[in-house]
């Protein structure tokens, strides 16, 4: 399977290049200190197709193959991380549960505004005591009626709260299997429901521009249309759209090293010590050639499996392809990170530099969409490893 992009692939590269060096660039510093989130920016990505690249044009988009999106999410990423999630998972966990596993009537009513940028969805799934081991949830759904009445709460939860956010699925228990298992469901709640409260944003570490909310649902009730998906599939179907989130992540990731390999660059080719570019001394010369080994190697992991995504492979194949490209590019970003502020020197510590930006945001892409520990159980049992 060959993760090489097509012609068409690379020229959409370069237009969303374009749209991020003319719209985000020179204004992300002050978006980042300000945590700012620019529903503005959304609608011009909107109008750009880029919420809609995987969306049919039934309901307003372009029906491009994943690799697209991951193309898109790259380059995002490589100007600005929060800008690059807020895609992400605007895609991942708003339009495509929706458009996976809803009714026509569900794909309808939330997907042309989705689509659009003119609304963002987010998906709750991650509690207090169940993030790795999301089976966990505390967060029931009682159906009373014609109406399911959702208590329990919702942590670290993308595109939550913003002003033009429409729904939130979230995970639920709904009963209880056969065998004593928890009966897991997923349940969409439009924004201003009564009793669903989206609390005060996090204060992060990085991802400042990114909209990030905890949620508490007290008798929060909602017609019984708006299961999405099987009852009791909940859990399964989360855990298949994490499969391409993970692929996502990585094309974030590797736009977090390639930005840290072109600024390093053009960094030790400017400063100067003892006469001569610090780029000149094998020490910083060879640090920044291992930023472009990873940034070479990140981007083939990731392609090769959208790749494998957009072909139908088998989904052992395309999960395991998912959890190499998200384990090794992610644990890259955070050592990118590292290097390119050590190339800095003391500027590196300063805000001012985008290395500083980036290197607060990259911890995030070893938690987020399934820790590191997380990836490398995957990866081990589909090695035949005996795992737990």
């Amino acid at each position: 399977m060959t993760s090489a992009l097509s012609h068409e692939h690379e020229t959409f590269r370069h237009s969303v290049r374009q749209f991020a060096e003319s719209e985000i660039a020179p204004h992300v510093a002050k978006w980042d200190k300000d945590a700012h989130f620019p529903v503005d920016l959304v609608a011009k990505m909107g109008d750009l197709g880029l919420f809609g690249l995987v969306a049919p044009e039934e309901f307003g988009g372009s029906g491009a193959d994943f690799t697209s999106l991951c193309v898109a999410i790259e380059e995002l990423g490589r100007v600005d991380q929060s800008i690059g999630i807020t895609l992400q998972a605007g895609v991942g966990l708003g339009i495509n549960p929706i458009l996976t596993f809803g009714t026509q009537e569900q794909k309808e009513q939330w997907l042309p505004d989705l689509v659009a940028g003119r609304a963002l969805a987010g998906f709750g799934l991650t509690e207090g005591g169940a993030g790795s081991d999301a089976g966990a949830t505390k967060t029931k759904a009682t159906l009373d009626g014609d109406e399911w009445v959702v208590n329990g709460s919702k942590q670290f939860i993308t595109n939550s709260g913003t002003d033009i956010t429409s729904v939130v699925t979230v995970t639920a228990r709904t009963g209880q299997r056969a065998d004593g298992r928890a009966e897991i469901s997923a349940i969409m709640l439009p924004a201003g429901t009564t009793g669903f409260e989206v609390e005060p944003a996090y204060d992060k570490l990085g991802w400042h521009i990114s909209d990030t909310h905890p949620l508490s649902f007290v008798d929060a009730r909602v017609s019984a249309d708006h299961l999405l998906g099987e009852r009791g599939r909940g859990f399964a179907q989360f855990l298949a759209t994490l499969d391409d989130g993970r692929v996502a992540i990585s094309a974030l990731s590797t736009g977090c090293i390639q930005a840290c390999l072109e600024l390093c660059v053009q960094y030790a080719g400017e400063r100067t010590t003892f006469g001569k570019p610090i780029g000149a001394k094998q020490g910083v010369a060879f640090q920044i050639s291992d930023l472009a080994v990873m940034a070479e190697a990140s981007r083939a992991l990731t392609y090769r499996a959208a790749a494998l995504k957009d072909a139908g492979a088998p989904a052992a194949a395309f999960k395991q392809a998912a959890s190499i490209a998200k384990l090794y590019s992610t644990e890259s970003a955070v050592t990118a990170t590292r290097i390119a502020t050590q190339v800095f020197g003391g500027y590196g510590f300063m805000e001012e530099y985008p290395v500083a930006r980036f290197y607060r945001d990259a911890k995030i892409l070893e938690i987020g969409e399934g820790t590191s520990e997380v990836q490398r159980m995957l990866i081990a049992r589909g090695l035949g490893l005996p795992v737990e």
